[in-house]
C-alpha cells in the first residue's frame, strides 16, 4: 500500500490536530475528572515564563538609560497602569489589579503566540523520537481550548465577587443584587436577582468565548493553509497552488500577529472593566 493511500484525509488531518491529549478517554457523559493535559502543561509553562520575564525586567531595572528589554516592559507597564487608572479609581485596589492586568496580558499573549509554531512541529518531533506511539494527540495553543479560556474568565468572576464584597460589604452587595436594575420594591427583588445572575453568567461566558473563538478560528485557518501546502506538494501540474500557499500563509501569519496582541489586550481590558464595575454602586 502506497504512502498516499495511508495519508489521512483533510477531515481526518484537521480532526487529529484539534483533539487534545487527555488524562483519560472521554466518555459519553460529562466527566469532570477528564483534563486536557496539553493545555494544562502549556498554560503552566507559559505562565512561569511570563512571570520570569517580568521578574527579570524588574530585577534588571536601572535609573539610567534603559536597555531595549527594559524599555519595552516599561512601556507595557505604563500602558496597563494608564488603562487601570482610567477604569478603577480606587488607588488601593489598583495596587493588586494593575499587576494582575499586566500578568493577564503577558500570559494570554504568550499563550496566543503558540499559534505561530508550525502545525506539525511537535507531531514531527514525536515521530522522530518514537513518542508518536504514546502521544497521538497534542495541541499547543491553550487559548484555543474552551476549558482554558472559561477557566480564566471564571477566575475574573471570582475576583469581581471578592471586590463586590470588599467594597460594598456583604449586605451592601446583596442589597444591590435585589434592588437593581428595576427598583427596591420587594415584589421586584426576585426579578432583579435573576437579571443580576444572568448578567454575571453572560459576562463570564462571553469573556471566555470571545478569546476562544478567535484563537480557535486562527488555528483552524493555519491548518487549512497547511493542507493547501500539502496539496501543492502532491501536485505535479499545479503551479499556482504552491505560490498561493506561500502568499496565503505569509499574509495570515502577519495578520495573526495583530490578532494575538489584540485578543490579549481585549481580554485584559475586559478584566479591568468587570473589576471596575464591581467597584461601582447602583
Amino acid at each position: 500500500m502506497s504512502a498516499a493511500e495511508n495519508a489521512p484525509t483533510a477531515g481526518e488531518y484537521i480532526g487529529h490536530h484539534l483533539t487534545h491529549l487527555q488524562n483519560q478517554k472521554m466518555s459519553g457523559v460529562v466527566d469532570f475528572s477528564v483534563f486536557n493535559v496539553d493545555s494544562l502543561i502549556w498554560s503552566i509553562v507559559l505562565g512561569v515564563v511570563g512571570c520570569f520575564l517580568l521578574w527579570r525586567a524588574a530585577k534588571a531595572a536601572t535609573s539610567g538609560a534603559p536597555g531595549r528589554f527594559q524599555a519595552a516592559v516599561e512601556i507595557l507597564v505604563e500602558m496597563v497602569d494608564t488603562q487601570a487608572k482610567g477604569i478603577i479609581h480606587n488607588a488601593d485596589s489598583r495596587k493588586l489589579v494593575s499587576p494582575l492586568a499586566l500578568t493577564v496580558f503577558v500570559w494570554v499573549f504568550l499563550m496566543n503566540s503558540m499559534d505561530f509554531l508550525p502545525v506539525d512541529l511537535f507531531h514531527g518531533i514525536f515521530a522522530l523520537t518514537g513518542l508518536d506511539h504514546t502521544i497521538h494527540y497534542f495541541r499547543v495553543v491553550p487559548t484555543a481550548d474552551l476549558s482554558s479560556t472559561l477557566g480564566l474568565s471564571v477566575s475574573v468572576l471570582l475576583i469581581c465577587v471578592y471586590y463586590n464584597i470588599k467594597i460594598k460589604g456583604l449586605g451592601g452587595w446583596f442589597h444591590e443584587l435585589t434592588t437593581a436594575p428595576f427598583g427596591a420594591h420587594p415584589i421586584l427583588w426576585p426579578f432583579n436577582f435573576i437579571f443580576q445572575m444572568i448578567e454575571f453568567v453572560a459576562k463570564t461566558v462571553s469573556h471566555g468565548m470571545r478569546l476562544f473563538g478567535n484563537m480557535y478560528a486562527g488555528e483552524l485557518i493555519f491548518m487549512l493553509i497547511a493542507l493547501m501546502g500539502g496539496a501543492a506538494a502532491a501536485s505535479l501540474s499545479g503551479v499556482l497552488l504552491p505560490v498561493g500557499h506561500i502568499i496565503a500563509g505569509s499574509i495570515w501569519a502577519i495578520f495573526h500577529i495583530l490578532i494575538v496582541a489584540l485578543q490579549a489586550f481585549i481580554f485584559m481590558m475586559l478584566t479591568l472593566v468587570y473589576i471596575g464595575q464591581a467597584h461601582d454602586a447602583h
